[in-house]
């Protein structure tokens, strides 16, 4: 089992910054693959956010480039989503997601953080 903890979520006026984390533990039967941030906003499908592979290549959604930045430390198993220019669209459950596979089996999973509450007013 893997379990990841998101933090740093909160209520920040647009234009103002916020860092998210995601710490990951659990069994060191797995190694971590691409991890990455989800968001939902209210009403709205979960969507792609930004993720990074082991290698650390990057993907980020189209309304967040320029804008956030996602980084991972691989020795601490640490996910970081830097967030500046923040705009009330990005209002949203912000998660964290890694996908590892079974050093035993080779089976690849996919775990899902808690979630963390981001909300930009304007």
């Amino acid at each position: 089992q893997v379990q990841l903890v998101e933090s740093g979520g909160g209520l920040v006026q647009a234009g103002g910054s916020l860092r998210l984390s995601c710490v990951a533990s659990g069994s060191t039967s797995f190694t971590f693959n691409t991890i990455g941030w989800y968001r939902q906003p209210p009403g709205k499908q979960r969507e792609l956010v930004a993720g990074i592979s082991v290698s650390g290549s990057t993907k980020y959604a189209n309304s967040v480039k320029g804008r956030f930045t996602i980084s991972r430390d691989n020795a601490n198993n640490t996910l970081c989503l830097q967030m500046n220019s923040l705009k009330p669209e990005d209002t949203a459950v912000y998660y964290c997601q890694a996908v590892v596979t079974s050093r035993i089996s080779g089976n690849q999973y996919r775990y899902w953080g808690q979630g963390t509450q981001v909300t930009v007013s304007s």
